[in-house]
């Protein structure tokens, strides 16, 4: 079921500026806060703009943010891990304390204070997100690196003389990846969470765009009146992150040997 929801969200995100009824910007004054109708299905806003168009165009940019940050926070924190898992001591030490400084920080909090230094916009606000999440990354990276450095196939590498980045890339990281890709699948929905809040806060994507935590915020003030122009994008926005968390459930169920052995 997530995976069906996930693949419908994909498509509206690849295929929703060629389908939608309405360019996402197109204003048209004798059309606003209409209720949804025949024309506009899911009514209209403030300037007359179709809810439902740039629900479509809003797709691409939520799940830019999502996987964009998700991959920053892989290609920052894994390699955090898998040094300060397999060294140990006095790196590991460094690593794990710079780690503890930024997660002790509010995921909030720290991404308005990456934003508030530049002009934001989709890029800067994924990269932002991905550098919240690099820490919980690189701490999974590194727990699952200390139990597979034990492993006698490792130890085997290092009898053999084995460079230290052989060891890692070719012994480790490949043993490693099953918990990363689940955890990575998580990381996807608390990406886009995040991205639309601070969006919510106008650090985010900026007008006239049409991200859906934007469209949230700026139907805040017509709550009472035109209570569909936030509803629309609340309802996509909690589907789309429990189609990814039922698929973060089923990844986790296919590669953890422990659920596997549970199962049978």
């Amino acid at each position: 079921m997530g995976g069906a929801i996930l693949v419908l969200v994909v498509l509206a995100a690849l295929f929703g500026p060629m389908v939608a009824p309405f360019p996402y910007d197109q204003m048209d004054i004798m059309a606003r806060m209409q209720p949804p109708n025949a024309t506009h299905w899911l009514g209209t806003d403030e300037f007359g703009r179709d809810v439902l168009s740039r629900l479509l165009y809003g797709a691409r940019l939520s799940l830019l943010m999502g996987i964009g940050a998700t991959f920053v926070s892989i290609v920052f924190g894994v390699p955090l891990g898998l040094a300060a898992g397999y060294k140990g001591g006095r790196v590991d030490e460094s690593i794990m304390r710079a780690i503890d400084l930024v997660i002790s920080v509010p995921p909030i909090l720290m991404g308005l204070l990456l934003l508030s230094l530049t002009t934001p916009n989709v890029w800067k606000t994924a990269a932002a997100v991905g550098i919240i999440y690099v820490p919980i990354m690189a701490r999974l990276t590194r727990a699952v690196t200390l139990e597979i450095a034990r492993e006698e196939f490792v130890l085997a590498a290092r009898a053999r003389g084995e460079r230290l980045w052989y060891i890692l890339a070719a012994e480790i990281l490949p043993n490693a990846w099953p918990p990363i890709i689940v955890e990575a699948a998580l990381r996807v929905t608390f990406a886009i969470m995040l991205g639309a809040a601070l969006s919510f806060l106008g650090l985010g994507v900026q007008p006239p765009s049409s991200d859906w935590g934007l469209m949230i915020a700026e139907a805040r003030p017509f709550i009472d009146t035109a209570p569909w122009v936030a509803i629309a994008p609340g309802i996509v926005l909690c589907i789309t992150v429990i189609a990814v968390n039922l698929v973060g459930d089923g990844l986790r169920e296919m590669l953890d040997p422990r659920l596997k052995r549970g199962r049978g």
